[in-house]
């Protein structure tokens, strides 16, 4: 008798859990149908029944969860409500490796793309299969405007690669989508990531080498002024290479086009980045080290942050620079307020200069200004190749040539002829010192520049989506 008992227990579990099973199964299925339709009603009356139903999805790496089947149907406000119940959701890929954002894209429900972005910027750099991003994809087709969109919702998915190590670049010139092309390179320009440019796929080719390779004649008038012209691929070849490769009637015009640019730019035969990293530091490198900063991070947005050392630095030199200014304009003992008698031989003075006597003045004008110019050095090396460089670097040029001005005016006059050969020792020396501190600084800069800019290199090493 006990035996029978538990025999019918064990039954009566086994069908309960059976009939759970089933009807799970049945609520799934209905959650399913609800995102086809975009019954909203029909989701939260799901969600009391289960108010678990949507954690489910979070237990599986791949599955098609109901923001899939909405985003792919185009129903805009159930996918929207249901990724705003359940974030997680968005990030997930189905089976095939899409994520609710490359459904929608793939089945051009633009609406829902942009409410999706509108919920979540980020969506635009989500990887699918073969790492292709939704802004991969808009290149792809060729839609300018949602291109632009993108590109403003998540500027960093500018710099996603996808697995054959192709930027969005490449995309648009290798399906001959002009005019988004243009607006990559717009961006680009705007927000000087011209680096991106020379960025290279898994065969080496930068964007140059495709539009060669296909006579995108457009593409290299846009770009020649920008480019490396001489950058080779893995095969060893350059854009002009590619050319005489695919001789065809259309291409001479291309090859004089390139052949021109190679002619109007600038920049000298390249190196490799073994060649670039077998070579001496540079100025601005030992500077860098000087800093503790690293000289691999130079393609940065080069601004200073709140850890970077150069804070510190600016700002003593710059209070260093501000006391010496002031001191200059107003040194101790002030200015004589009118001139000297025609008698007097060794106070002789005129009305704007020191008070101070001639030695003290030279003592005091020499250490004041070596102290000024040195603070102002600091400044100028620190701050080159910033945003707005240019502007702080004429202005420094500008304060400096204001300053000696001002020394040679309040400077007293010497005591006899033979104290004007120190005078005019100081007098020359500021200048000098002033000119080569502002040629000799921005020449490195200069120098610095260019080795960096001769480097062929991979995407990986300088300029790479994660920016060393």
């Amino acid at each position: 008798m006990t035996s029978e008992g538990e025999a019918m227990s064990i039954v009566v579990d086994v069908s309960r859990v059976s009939g759970t099973s089933t009807q799970d199964e049945n609520i799934y299925e209905r959650l399913k149908k609800a995102a086809q339709v975009g019954d909203i009603e029909r989701l939260y009356e799901l969600i009391e029944e289960d108010p678990n139903i949507l954690d489910h999805f979070d237990k599986l790496s791949f599955c098609e969860t109901p923001l899939h089947i909405a985003a792919e149907k185009g129903e805009t406000h159930f996918a929207l409500e249901l990724m705003t119940l359940k974030p997680s959701l968005a990030l997930k890929l189905n089976v095939s490796g899409l994520s609710p954002m490359h459904l929608a894209l793939q089945n051009n429900h633009i609406r829902t793309v942009r409410g999706l972005v509108a919920i979540n910027s980020n969506l635009v750099s989500i990887k699918g299969r073969g790492r292709i991003t939704p802004l991969h994809h808009v290149a792809r087709i060729g839609d300018a405007e949602l291109l632009s969109e993108f590109l403003f919702a998540c500027p960093s998915s500018i710099n996603d690669l996808t697995i054959k190590c192709e930027t969005v670049v490449h995309i648009a010139v290798k399906n001959h989508h002009f005019m988004a092309f243009k607006v990559l390179l717009g961006w680009i320009k705007r927000v000087n990531r011209k680096k991106i440019l020379d960025w290279k796929d898994e065969d080496g080719n930068t964007v140059f080498h495709i539009a060669a390779s296909i006579n995108q004649t457009e593409v290299m008038k846009l770009l020649r002024k920008t480019v490396k012209v001489k950058a080779k691929n893995l095969d060893g070849k350059t854009a002009m290479d590619i050319l005489q490769t695919h001789q065809s009637p259309c291409f001479p015009v291309a090859k004089k086009l390139l052949q021109n640019t190679k002619e109007r730019l600038l920049c000298g035969s390249t190196t490799t980045l073994a060649g670039y990293l077998s070579k001496k530091l540079s100025f601005i490198e030992k500077r860098n080290n000087l800093l503790g900063l690293s000289n691999l991070s130079m393609n940065k947005d080069r601004s200073i942050n709140a850890s970077d050392p150069r804070n510190a630095i600016l700002v003593v030199a710059i209070l260093i620079v501000t006391a010496t200014y002031q001191a200059g304009l107003s040194p101790p003992g002030g200015f004589w307020q009118d001139n000297s008698s025609e008698h007097e031989v060794y106070d002789r003075h005129t009305a704007g200069q020191m008070t101070m006597s001639f030695f003290d003045a030279l003592f005091f004008i020499s250490l004041n200004g070596f102290a000024f110019i040195s603070s102002l050095y600091v400044i100028i090396i620190i701050t080159i190749g910033l945003p707005k460089w240019k502007l702080i670097y004429g202005s420094m040029a500008a304060l400096s040539i204001a300053t000696l001005a001002s020394y040679n005016t309040i400077f007293p006059d010497p005591y006899g002829l033979y104290w004007y050969f120190p005078v005019f020792i100081v007098r020359f020396t500021y200048p000098l010192i002033i000119g080569i501190m502002m040629f000799a600084t921005l020449l490195a800069f200069i120098v610095d520049k260019r080795r960096r800019h001769q480097v062929d290199f991979p995407a990986s090493c300088f300029s790479s989506s994660q920016e060393l």
